[in-house]
């Protein structure tokens, strides 16, 4: 089973990882803090200092239709930050 889903790439994350070394994952919500570090370390070939969790809540979505407003929500996830050792780092626009 995949513990990580995809990294999150956004500005603000891009900054915290030049200026602090962290890191931004999208991870399943049943990962706890030492799963997402075995997670990273295997796949990224890093060592993980700390890893940080947080459950976002799904954002209220709405539209209008011919029926009138629809209003949904977009699916709750959990987002993992993880911090690398001094001089590890994870560029993820090596593939590209």
């Amino acid at each position: 089973m995949a513990i990580i889903i995809k990294p999150i790439v956004t500005e603000k994350m891009t900054g915290m990882g030049e200026k602090f070394n962290r890191y931004g994952f999208a991870v399943t919500p049943d990962a706890d803090k030492q799963q997402i570090k075995e997670a990273v370390e295997d796949l990224y070939n890093v060592t993980v200092v700390s890893v940080n969790t947080i459950m976002r809540k799904g954002k209220l979505k709405s539209r209008y239709t011919k029926a009138g407003l629809i209003q949904g929500r977009a699916a709750k996830y959990k987002k993992a930050l993880v911090t690398l050792k001094e001089g590890d780092t994870i560029d993820f626009y090596s593939n590209i």
